[in-house]
């Protein structure tokens, strides 16, 4: 069964040497809990002219974590709307009820694999006096593989650091306020769209789909 949500989420782009700052003292974050990591595996899946990432949407099977599965992210203005479907028997093919919501983008073209995208991710949940996760900070290491396009052409391996803040029971003003935080820290908000965007920013002419 496909399950739904909106993605309300910030991101930020950091050096290696990055430390997060404490924010235990951002308005309305009383409690910080310990750092969980996670290793995931995200295979991305697009036409071979890249139709999804330049209509703004990304379609990936991944593994790991507690969210592992499909995943389709559309626009939904400042926002991106995210249906999920959990693996199917482990198959590699992207399953019809999402190819089916973007169809028309798709024009009857076909899709596959065109990124794999390893990441080390620390989570951290920030929580109010009630003990109610307010947001998820994500401190990701990104390791991008996009595969060789023709004979002869050597795969193209993209590696960077980002921090993505996303609301899960908190509003826009902690948003800003843990985004506050995070530049006087010396993080950078992201002009990404995503990070598929970034991993095919070659093959994109070099920018990324607003």
């Amino acid at each position: 069964m496909v399950t739904e949500q909106l993605e309300v989420e910030r991101k930020f782009d950091v050096d290696e040497g990055f430390v997060l700052p404490g924010l235990a003292g951002v308005p309305g974050v009383a409690a910080v809990d310990p750092p969980v990591t996670h290793h995931l595996e995200a295979v991305y899946h697009d036409t071979a002219d890249l139709r999804l990432v330049r209509g703004r949407v990304t379609l990936r099977r991944r593994t790991g974590g507690p969210d592992e599965g499909w995943h389709l992210k559309l626009p939904a203005g400042a926002a991106r709307r995210e249906l999920h479907l959990p693996l199917d028997r482990g198959t590699d093919a992207a399953p019809a009820e999402l190819l089916d919501v973007v169809t028309g983008l798709l024009g009857g073209a076909a899709t596959g694999p065109v990124v794999t995208m390893r990441t080390r991710r620390v989570v951290t949940e920030l929580r109010d006096a009630a003990g109610r996760v307010l947001a998820e900070l994500a401190d990701d290491a990104v390791t991008a593989t996009v595969p060789a396009g023709a004979p002869g052409v050597r795969p193209e391996v993209r590696r960077w650091r980002e921090v993505e803040i996303e609301l899960v029971g908190g509003g826009e003003p902690l948003l800003t306020a843990v985004g506050e935080a995070l530049v006087a820290a010396g993080a950078r908000p992201s002009p990404r769209a995503s990070k598929l965007a970034s991993a095919l920013s070659s093959r994109l002419g070099g920018g990324t789909p607003g």
